[in-house]
């Protein structure tokens, strides 16, 4: 019986410590996240400002590869070239502009290539489909210049 009743408390005690909203360490005590709303914040989790995903889908039937990029004082991550990637993109004022609504793009085809970029630049949320459909999104594709791999064939 003693075991059970220090189980139970043992028990109790753990989840009042996992609970977010227990006593010590309160709302109040912890730093302002990205919000869950957000679908670049990784779900309500902290991420710093220069903090990228990468998925890329090379469009020929293997496996889409996804790269992880971080770039705020210093570099890391699992993208081939981050060192390129960083350098290119603090290099450039909107890397993650959207295409206007009413652009009108010339009827070519750069390749299946198709990426998604997800996380925060410079303190804004990212979430940027790509393409290489026509020559708008060839274009917008290739001014992210190492952050994505150039034309397959």
């Amino acid at each position: 019986m003693r075991i059970l009743l220090a189980l139970v408390a043992l028990l109790t005690l753990l989840t009042a410590c996992a609970s977010p909203s227990g006593d010590a360490g309160g709302a109040g005590d912890r730093p302002a996240t990205s919000g869950s709303d957000d679908p670049a914040a990784g779900g309500g989790i902290e991420q710093a400002d220069n903090d990228l995903q990468v998925e890329f889908d090379p469009g020929d039937g293997t496996e889409p590869e996804t790269w992880t990029l971080t770039c705020v004082g210093f570099v890391e991550g699992s993208h081939p070239d981050a060192e390129a990637a960083c350098a290119h993109l603090k290099a450039t004022a909107e890397p993650f502009a959207p295409l206007p609504a009413d652009v009108v793009c010339t009827e070519q085809y750069g390749g299946a290539q198709t990426a998604r970029v997800l996380g925060r630049w410079n303190g804004e949320p990212v979430d940027l489909e790509l393409s290489r459909t026509d020559g708008c999104r060839i274009s917008q594709w290739d001014a992210l210049g190492p952050l994505l791999p150039g034309p397959v064939g």
